[in-house]
Order: structure tokens, then C-alpha cells, then sequence
């Protein structure tokens, strides 16, 4: 037998309903902020997430899987969204659109080589939205709303939303050089991945999981000490559009991205539920007023974030919120001998073609075990039709939660199921 590779998983039915449900709540959220759809390739050119994500994040250094195709090009299947939804906003010159800002959101398969354990795939689906052509911090603003208000109506109640700003480019390159200052007597005493990164990008040394417990983290300077009057100005207004529309949130100065193009606002969603595992994020993103530019575009302002659908989950699961899916059937047709199987198929087609859920028996089963898969299927009306219905020119239709059932004529059939709805 043949198994699905490690870091995968199959979503069966009963559990795609749900899958389904996030992801329109998901689309039809994104369309009332007045987001549309972009669709962009599951692998893209390796250079791409090199440059787009940043080759000193843990993503390009090990995490990413590449291959050369037959042309002896590096390709790589994306790790994320947003390098990509960049890249098509650059390539087919988006930001000549006269629709300004682009607010676009998106939905796909990520691809990620890191040891997989629960609510972390190697395959996993991300959810996300990106915000291109605006420095108003109220976008900031908009985006975190969005998120929450996600995560809200579908019924999670234990949401910590944590925020931080990465500053301008001044206050970075002042923090950057504190923080190696800081961290340089410790070099040898971190991880080697930190010592990388202590040359290359120190903010990020704030970020490793294996450092995490080193007594100078505690101590690392903050950013928010460093930040210039304009970036302290941003993230005040940043969070004042937070407090204007009631959403709560907690100021982090150690929150810092995984990804190389972020600044300015920078913020993570979590579970505080219960049970819901030790790694706690939901979601997260931020501000990155240079990508559009390293990816060759034009100077452009941009913000978004991304979702695992695998999490959302999970947090779901925590806190026992019972999705209201809809798996009923509004009909059931049974059919009684041979001759009534040709016109159970076109009454089932019938209904169908006319908007209504419908199915019947394809395994030549006893009419009792069609009841039962009737009450399976949670049929609100099951349809009979036999010989005499055949003669008749009508089928017999039970309804199936007070038991009446009455004769109607073929042609009937749907008017009174949509009357009786």
C-alpha cells in the first residue's frame, strides 16, 4: 500500500465540510472589507522567496522545497503568499491600476520541509490578504480588524492579539547596531544560526526558539526605544484606529516577524484556549514598505497577513465551537423494482437542475435500506416511486420530520418541495 507523504494529509468528508465553511466565511469577510481574489502558482523561481522573503530567515535556509526542472532552472513551491502576490502585482503592473489602493486576498497550498507535528504541516493552507499602495497606518488598522473579526465570527472567544512596531528605516539600522553591540559578548554562547544572524539581521536573534531562554534576551535592547519621532507617530495613530473600533490588544517590543521584508507594524493573533498546544499563533503579518521595490517595482507601501487554515482548526476544537454545517439532503428518491430506476434517476436529476440537494440508491438496495440511507443523508423528504407510481403518473412523497405523505404528480415535484421548503 502506498501512504501519503510525511507532513501531508488527506481531508476526508465530514472534515472538508469545515474546511469549506472557513473559507467562504473567509471569502465572503474579505469582499464586505472589499478584497478580491488573486490566484497566483503553487512554485515560482527559487530567487524569488530568496530575495522576497530574505535568505537569513529560517524559510530559505532550510525550510523551502526546491528543485531544478528539466530547463536546469531552480524552482521553488511556496513557502507563502506574499512574496508571490507581490511579485503578480509587479509583473502585470498593478499599481498602474486607477483602483488604489490593490486590496487583494488569497487561499492556497504552502509548502514548508520542517518536522511536522500537530497544527504543522509540511503541506499546510494559509488564508491571507494584501494591502498594496497605502501608508495610512489606518490600513494597519483595517488589516488587524479583518483578522480578528474572522476569527471572531466563527465563534473564537480566548483571541490575544499582540502588536509591535519594527519602526523606519532609522530606527532600525539604531537598534540593529544596539543589538550587536549587546549581543556580541555572548556571540559564541548562542546557537549557530544566531551568530549568522547576529552579521546578517540581529532583530531576527530576537526570534529563536532555541535561544529564547539566554539571559541576554531578557535584557536585548527594545525597539521601541529607538524608534524616530515619525515611527513613533505611526504606531501611535496605528493603535488609536485599534482603540477607535474596540479591538483589544497587548504591545509585545520582542515580537518580531520570521520574514526579512517586514517593518513598521507587526503583529500576531493567539489561542489562549486551553489545550490548544504550546505553540500558541494563529496568525500574523505586518507592514513592508521596501518589498515592492526589491521585487523591481515601484516604491510601494504594503501590509498583510496569513492564516493556517490547519490552526484555526484546532482552535475551533479547543474551544468546542460547533461550525453550522449544512449536510442535509432536501430529497431522497426510492425507487421500488427495475422499472421504477430509470425514472427515480431523472426525478433525482430533475431536482437537482432545479436547485435542490437530491440522491438515490445506486447499490440495488432493499427499500427499508433506503429509508436508512435516507435518515443518513438527513433527507428532509424522501420521494417513492414504484409500479403503481409509474401508472399513477405520481410519485408518494413522505416528510420526514412529521411523517405525512401525500401523492403528487411528476411535474409537481419540485414546486411543492420549494413550497413546503
Amino acid at each position: 500500500m502506498i501512504r501519503l507523504p510525511r507532513g501531508t494529509q488527506d481531508i476526508l468528508p465530514g472534515d472538508s465540510e469545515k474546511w469549506q465553511y472557513v473559507e467562504q466565511v473567509f471569502v465572503d469577510l474579505c469582499r464586505r472589507y472589499n478584497y478580491q481574489e488573486i490566484r497566483t502558482p503553487i512554485f515560482e523561481h527559487t530567487e524569488l522567496f530568496e530575495r522576497g522573503v530574505g535568505d537569513t530567515t529560517d524559510i530559505v535556509q532550510k525550510e523551502m522545497y526546491t528543485f531544478t526542472d528539466r530547463g536546469d532552472r531552480s524552482l521553488t513551491l511556496r513557502p507563502e503568499g506574499t512574496a508571490s502576490v507581490v511579485r503578480a502585482f509587479v509583473q502585470n503592473k498593478l499599481f498602474g491600476s486607477n483602483q488604489q489602493p490593490q486590496k487583494l486576498f488569497y487561499n492556497g497550498p504552502m509548502f514548508r520541509y520542517e518536522r511536522p507535528q500537530q497544527g504543522r504541516m509540511r503541506q499546510f493552507v494559509q488564508l491571507g490578504i494584501e494591502a498594496l499602495g497605502s501608508k495610512d497606518p489606518a490600513i494597519d488598522a483595517e488589516v488587524i480588524s479583518l483578522a480578528i473579526n474572522f476569527y471572531q465570527s466563527l465563534g473564537l472567544k480566548s483571541l490575544r492579539l499582540v502588536i509591535n512596531t519594527l519602526g523606519d528605516k532609522e530606527s532600525r539600522e539604531q537598534h540593529r547596531q544596539a543589538l550587536v553591540n549587546h549581543f556580541h559578548p555572548y556571540r559564541e554562547e548562542l546557537c549557530q544560526d544566531c551568530q549568522l544572524r547576529l552579521d546578517k539581521n540581529p532583530m531576527r536573534v530576537l526570534d529563536c526558539k532555541k535561544d529564547k531562554e539566554h539571559p541576554a534576551m531578557q535584557t536585548a535592547p527594545k525597539i521601541l526605544d529607538y524608534l524616530t519621532p515619525e515611527a513613533k507617530d505611526y504606531f501611535e495613530k496605528v493603535t488609536a484606529y485599534l482603540d477607535a473600533v474596540g479591538v483589544e490588544y497587548v504591545i509585545d517590543s520582542n515580537l518580531v516577524r520570521g520574514l526579512d521584508y517586514y517593518n513598521h507594524t507587526a503583529f500576531e493573533i493567539m489561542s489562549a484556549a486551553s489545550g490548544f498546544g504550546s505553540i500558541t499563533t494563529l496568525s500574523g503579518g505586518g507592514r513592508y514598505n521596501g518589498l515592492v521595490e526589491d521585487l523591481g517595482g515601484p516604491e510601494t507601501a504594503g501590509i498583510g497577513f496569513a492564516l493556517s487554515v490547519e490552526r484555526l482548526l484546532m482552535a475551533l476544537e479547543a474551544e468546542d465551537v460547533e461550525l453550522p454545517l449544512e449536510q442535509s439532503l432536501d430529497a431522497y428518491v426510492v425507487a421500488i423494482g427495475e422499472k421504477a430506476e430509470a425514472k427515480a434517476f431523472e426525478i433525482t436529476q430533475t431536482l437537482r437542475t432545479n436547485g435542490l440537494k437530491a440522491d438515490k440508491d445506486y447499490l440495488k438496495k432493499k427499500i427499508k435500506a433506503q429509508f436508512k440511507a435516507a435518515d443518513r443523508n438527513q433527507a428532509a423528504y424522501v420521494i417513492v416511486i414504484g409500479e403503481n407510481e409509474l401508472t399513477n403518473g405520481q410519485v408518494s412523497i413522505k416528510t420526514m420530520t412529521t411523517g405525512e405523505q401525500e401523492n403528487i404528480a411528476f411535474d409537481q415535484i419540485v414546486s411543492y418541495i420549494k413550497q413546503k421548503g
